[in-house]
């Protein structure tokens, strides 16, 4: 199978994902709303509202993510680990993609341990990388080391997903094991997957200047009728400020900059919608089957392990137990 055919029998779990993650935005939205309007006309205390709807919302955002999004997500990634060292998929991949999830991780408990042991391993090595551009010092030293730690956030996500998708694969060892050999992988074959980070910066910078701009612009004129509120609000920011209560930058006490924020943000918002369900999969697709393909014809040893666990504490721990 092509990356093109397996992204398009996979694009089933982004669309449902997109959907849930639209729901909850709805949800995190109408909550701070509710909380604003309800103790601005019972209290004149809206700000306090507006942060604790926030609260609520947040609650609610991530209880969906974690007991609704994870096995869409985890579904995607074990379907686009069969199609590409497979060269086939089910026809009901939804189906088929939820009960390797299940197989493989019985619980929720057990697959969020593990992918944060992953997440872990790689952020660990990431942070070791990136004090070596701090490491030269002054302002150049921190802009480098700021950019390196861009990057390498970026790069992390896509190995998470790809170190998931070789625990899916090594189906017949235990988890922890599997998570070893695939923070490995990725070490010894550097070279080979780095060939795909053009296509995911690329795309990435193409599609948040192009979806973003576009959602951030339709937001700014939507808000652009609601003047009063955003003064109200701006308002209420700049009293709060000035009591002590908390520290707000002056770009958000002017009701026309405190705009353009909140419309930035909900492009931003939406560019991580569309990005993540129709253009970040694609890009997996490629990363995932070199990935793969990498790991199937040198896979790692427990010399290998060994030479990971003096530069990662998670690693290393990891190891211990997966022995």
């Amino acid at each position: 199978m092509t990356n093109t055919e397996i992204y398009k029998k996979t694009l089933g779990f982004s669309i449902r994902k997109l959907l849930v993650d639209i729901l909850s935005f709805i949800l995190f939205v109408g909550l701070c709303a509710a909380g604003y309007v309800i103790l601005d006309k019972a209290t004149d205390m809206g700000l306090l509202g507006l942060l604790i709807g926030l609260v609520v919302g947040l609650i609610v955002v991530i209880l969906i993510s974690r007991f609704v999004s994870y096995k869409l997500k985890a579904g995607q990634i074990a379907m686009m680990t069969r199609g590409v060292t497979e060269n086939s998929l089910p026809d009901n991949v939804i189906a088929e993609g939820k009960a390797v999830v299940k197989e493989r991780f019985a619980t929720v408990a057990a697959y969020f341990a593990i992918t944060s042991v992953i997440k872990g391993i790689f952020n660990q090595l990431g942070r070791a990388i990136t004090r070596v551009g701090e490491a030269i010092g002054g302002d150049t030293g921190s802009a480098i080391g700021s950019t390196i730690s861009t990057v390498i956030q970026v790069i992390v996500s896509y190995l998470c997903d790809c170190c998931l998708g070789w625990v899916f694969y090594r189906k017949e060892i235990s988890a922890p094991k599997a998570t070893c050999e695939g923070a490995v992988i990725f070490f010894k074959h550097g070279k080979t997957l780095a060939k795909n980070l053009g296509r995911v910066f690329g795309l990435g910078l193409l599609s948040l200047l192009i979806v973003g701009g576009i959602f951030g612009g339709i937001a700014y004129l939507i808000f652009s009728s609601f003047g009063t509120a955003f003064q109200t609000l701006a308002a209420e920011i700049t009293e709060a400020a000035a009591r002590g209560e908390v520290n707000i930058p002056p770009i958000l006490q002017d009701p026309k900059t405190l705009m353009l924020v909140a419309a930035g943000l909900v492009g931003l918002i939406f560019w991580s919608f569309i990005h993540s369900t129709f253009i970040r999969p694609f890009v997996l697709t490629g990363v995932l089957r070199n990935y793969m393909e990498s790991g199937k014809n040198d896979i790692p040893s427990e010399e290998s392990f060994r030479m990971l666990d003096s530069k990662s504490a998670k690693f290393a721990k990891l190891h211990r137990e997966a022995l």
